[in-house]
């Protein structure tokens, strides 16, 4: 498993940490459980690591050294080549492997190169890809749509997380010269499960009235802006919009202090409460204690947050964008919003708040979709997939 710029060991909401830390993660550890030995390779990206960590049985984290500790994201293209040689040397002297999972552009260009080298199958999970942001308005630099270009040309299967994604990736690509399988991500279902609002509002020391909430790295692609507009057109001055999170990537500090003067103009100072990054099964609490969580994102190649949200029973009030589209029921388990509007956002959160029958029906099906959703299915289809990849012959590489 490769995963370079970001470590599934490192807190999601921390820097560039976020959903993917916790795909990597919870997958590996199904994948290890089902009797698939996996080594997960990472950037060492902070002085005084470990070479190895032993996770688990059957899991370990190997950090290699390529470019200094503390590279900002955006220059980890410069260090892309020493990661490979780095997993490739470290290969070749331990006991090797069968097969490459590459996740993230940065790391499908590692495992692009290890292919050739070693003779591999590739796999790749972008989780995003520049067309698909640059269409939710976050265009890429020229050089990752290159890249991305060159490396779906020698994959020999790419997982894309649900039905929404892949037309949407076949829409902007085209047929890839490997596989497109859909692989859904799954939801702890032992942390993240229905319990009662009153403690988990008592623990966090929330009051009585009605609780947004949102989850998430703090940077434009995201929307929290969006959702403290939507929290004054909701007009209610008993209300309270909880942000968890931190900032993240170049702009991330600046976005930070942009959504905190906004919060100051519109006079919602008292009404919203920011949290720092939380070890992620602590965030089930504040997921119980909400009334709504807010999903506003420009782009979501499937959206995490939405589906451990809807495993606590708390509706979803979702961009309609990517894979929640495909994670949200409009009107059965939340609501979603073409555009972004904050109004539309304030409306259907209303909707929930005004309404206690429609609140307890989203509830109940929001819990019973998210069931459909286990790292255990998600592992079984991977470890079938691997099964059949390295029994067959590699693609050949079009670039």
């Amino acid at each position: 498993m490769l995963s370079l710029h970001t470590s599934p060991l490192a807190q999601p909401g921390v820097a560039d940490a976020g959903g993917m830390n916790v795909y990597v993660r919870e997958l590996v550890s199904a994948l290890a459980q089902q009797g698939v030995d996996c080594t997960t390779y990472v950037r060492r990206w902070r002085a005084g690591l470990p070479d190895v960590v032993e996770v688990e049985p059957g899991h370990r984290v190997v950090h290699i050294d390529a470019g200094p500790v503390g590279l900002p994201k955006e220059a980890l293209t410069e260090v892309v080549g020493e990661f490979a040689d780095g997993v490739a040397d470290h290969l070749r002297r331990g006991p090797g492997a069968d097969l490459l999972h590459a996740n993230y552009w940065l790391s499908a260009l590692a495992g692009h190169r290890i292919k050739h080298e070693l003779e591999l199958p590739l796999v790749t999970t972008f989780h995003t890809l520049a067309r698909v942001k640059a269409a939710g308005g976050d265009p890429e630099p020229d050089h990752r749509v290159e890249a991305e270009q060159s490396v779906i040309g020698c994959t020999d299967a790419i997982c894309v997380s649900c039905s929404e994604e892949e037309a949407q990736f076949l829409r902007l690509y085209g047929e890839p010269a490997g596989r497109v399988e859909i692989v859904a991500p799954g939801v702890e279902h032992a942390f993240f499960s229905p319990g009662p609002k009153s403690g988990a509002r008592a623990a966090l020391g929330l009051g009585d009235g009605p609780v947004l909430l949102v989850v998430g790295r703090l940077q434009p692609l995201k929307g929290v802006d969006v959702a403290v507009r939507a929290l004054a057109a909701l007009d209610r001055p008993d209300a309270t919009l909880v942000v968890v999170g931190g900032a993240s990537g170049a702009a991330g500090d600046e976005y930070v202090a942009h959504v905190h003067a906004l919060v100051g103009r519109l006079g919602l100072g008292p009404q919203v409460r920011f949290v720092p990054p939380q070890p992620h099964h602590l965030l089930s609490s504040f997921y119980r204690a909400a009334d709504v969580v807010l999903v506003p994102s420009r782009s979501e190649s499937f959206g995490l947050v939405a589906l451990e949200a809807a495993a606590c029973g708390t509706p979803v009030v979702a961009s309609a964008v990517g894979g929640l589209l495909t994670l949200v029921d409009h009107g059965q388990t939340g609501f979603l919003v073409p555009g972004r509007d904050p109004a539309v956002f304030a409306a259907y959160a209303a909707e929930v708040l005004e309404n206690d029958r429609l609140a307890l029906s989203l509830s109940v099906n929001a819990a019973l979709r998210a069931g459909d959703y286990t790292w255990t299915n998600a592992a079984r289809r991977l470890r079938s997939l691997y099964t059949e990849l390295t029994a067959s012959r590699l693609v050949d590489c079009a670039s």
